[in-house]
């Protein structure tokens, strides 16, 4: 039976400009209008479980709910390109809501991943309906982050999210060989082997630059043209999560109104999924790292659709949670203004191969110092075992995990800190630079920040990755002269972690991440058509000369959060 609390329409279809319609479920209070709107638009289903309890919810509490499928998908009529007709598509769907007589004029749009993309895809088009945003999880330069990450194609989240989206429905993947899989090359042909042809995977690969193909995409250049107010989420272990800060300090500077220069931003210890449960990977972070996420985004939404006092908006603008410590602080800006910025170099006497080695980390500078070497042979890439990875933990975890097996390997250098006679807190971006060289004219380097405790438990808190073509830029790549000596800058990602007295801090350097990003084949031949796979001879310098280092953001003992 239906709520007979509850006007439901379903199917309704909101005509686009250029005259396909998109399907909507439509969830009205009983009572007398008109209401104000919580839109959501997503490519998952509008008929899923958790969508329409919510807007059972939101109706009870006075609001109009709209649950939209994106175009191509489900009962919407069109093609499904992911992320390019959103813009226009999610504009003329708040101009259709903000005509109908049960609406106030006022709309808050709502979801994580793709439907908070939908949000800052439309946003800067600037419908005088929309009044505010509560997106979740998702970037906003989407060759930068969500395709090629620091140049290396994002083959774990391109290949099994592309393929649940390929058909107008859910596509199963589970009964894949996702170990053949990944490993299948060329890349070009990787999708077509579970199942029917990805039309957008052969249109990312003959893209591998940052050229006009990806410019609708780049919301970072659009910020001065969002005018709404903006709650973001996200978790340390969202694979987003870097730019959800480019995000926050984007709007606080260029912002085109008041309200939205003044974002709030939530990090927890999460996931994608974010707050769940307590634990995340291999990690129990404690009953206070839930938060009632749906709860914050209900105030935020009576606030700015109901004009309801909140407290949320004389709050800081930044809530973190500190790991290690476990527990939330609220913060003025990023990085934090008391950050003691401190370089820790690496040492060796060129025998830093796994944890058993002899790299050292510290604040000395190096000096006369032999390089550290390896073999990086793409047959046998080093595994992904948790991190910011998404979208199916079950194939590749994500999260902290132990990192100890990956630390035996010969192909993974590793410089470790002396025990650390007191709690040390990094909190803020976390920057490796490298000098390394190759006698590939192409490769990857990775990096990674790991804590360890007095028992060896080896935490990975973030890492990434730089394809040495893009050492310089995503526009104009151009491959390195075997056995140079470069510069190489990996922006390793944020985290906010006590490192507790009796620890130590380690970077993990490599040239592999796999099935996270994809193989660097070593050959120097365009992406997703080779085949050939040539080991690397690699070297990580670490000289007066040449000082590799990590760049550590240390927060002074006792020290507080800086006023507003």
């Amino acid at each position: 039976m239906g709520n007979p609390e509850l006007d439901l329409r379903l199917d309704v279809k909101v005509p686009m400009r250029d005259g396909v319609s998109l399907s909507a479920d439509i969830y009205l209070p009983r009572t007398e209008g008109p209401f104000p709107t919580v839109l959501v638009r997503t490519p998952y289903s509008n008929n899923l479980e958790n969508l329409i309890g919510r807007a059972h919810q939101l109706a009870q509490w006075g609001y109009a709910c709209v649950l939209q499928d994106v175009r191509g998908r489900w009962d919407s009529e069109g093609d499904f390109r992911p992320f390019f007709d959103e813009a226009e598509d999610g504009y003329d769907t708040q101009q259709w809501i903000g005509q109908q007589t049960w609406s106030n004029g006022r709309i808050g749009m709502s979801g994580a991943s793709y439907p908070a993309a939908v949000q800052w895809l439309s946003a800067p088009l600037r419908s005088e309906y929309l009044t505010c945003l509560v997106p979740r999880v998702m970037c906003n330069n989407y060759f930068q982050e969500l395709i090629f990450p620091g140049g290396a194609f994002h083959l774990n989240v391109a290949l099994t999210w592309g393929m649940r989206t390929r058909a107008r429905t859910a596509q199963s993947i589970d009964f894949h060989n996702w170990t053949e899989e990944f490993h299948t090359l060329p890349l070009a042909e990787m999708a077509a082997n579970v199942g029917d042809d990805v039309p957008f995977w052969q249109d990312w690969l003959d893209h591998p630059t940052e050229d006009e193909y990806w410019a609708p995409l780049n919301v970072t250049k659009k910020f001065g043209e969002i005018e709404v107010p903006v709650l973001e989420m996200t978790g340390w272990y969202d694979l987003y999560q870097r730019r959800a800060f480019d995000n926050f300090n984007g709007l606080r500077k260029h912002g085109r109104t008041l309200e939205a220069r003044d974002p709030k931003l939530i990090v927890g210890p999460w996931p994608h999924l974010l707050s769940q449960c307590t634990r995340t990977g291999e990690v129990d972070f404690g009953a206070d790292s839930k938060l009632d996420l749906d709860a914050l985004e209900l105030e935020w939404f009576d606030h700015w659709l109901k004009d309801v006092p909140s407290d949320a908006l004389g709050a800081a603008p930044l809530r973190l949670f500190i790991m290690g410590a476990n527990r939330w602080r609220d913060e003025q800006e990023w990085p934090l203004a008391r950050t003691d910025w401190q370089e820790w170099y690496f040492h060796s006497s060129g025998k830093a191969n796994t944890a058993i080695g002899d790299g050292t980390l510290s604040r000395t500078l190096p000096a006369g110092e032999p390089a550290d070497t390896f073999v990086y042979d793409p047959r046998f890439p080093v595994r992904t075992i948790g991190g910011a990875n998404c979208c199916s933990p079950h194939l590749v975890p994500w999260g902290p995990h132990d990192q100890r097996q990956v630390e035996m390997r010969s192909d993974v250098l590793c410089y470790t800190s002396a025990v650390l006679d007191e709690d040390t807190e990094i909190t803020g971006p976390i920057k490796v630079i490298l000098y390394a060289a190759s006698d590939a004219r192409d490769t990857d380097w990775t990096a990674k920040l790991v804590d360890v405790s007095a028992t060896g438990n080896a935490i990975n808190l973030c890492d990434f990755i730089v394809r040495a073509r893009y050492r310089e830029s995503f526009t104009d790549p151009t491959l390195i002269e075997p056995e140079v000596v470069y510069e190489y800058t990996i922006e390793v990602g944020n985290t906010a972690n006590v490192f507790r007295k009796g620890h130590q801090i380690r970077v993990e350097i490599s040239s592999s991440n796999f099935p996270r990003f994809d193989r660097n084949l070593n050959t120097g031949h365009a992406i997703g058509k080779d085949a050939e796979l040539l080991p690397a001879h690699q070297k990580v310098h670490h000289s007066q000369m040449y000082p590799s280092r990590i760049l550590l953001p240390v927060i002074p003992a006792g020290s507080n959060s800086t006023s507003r």
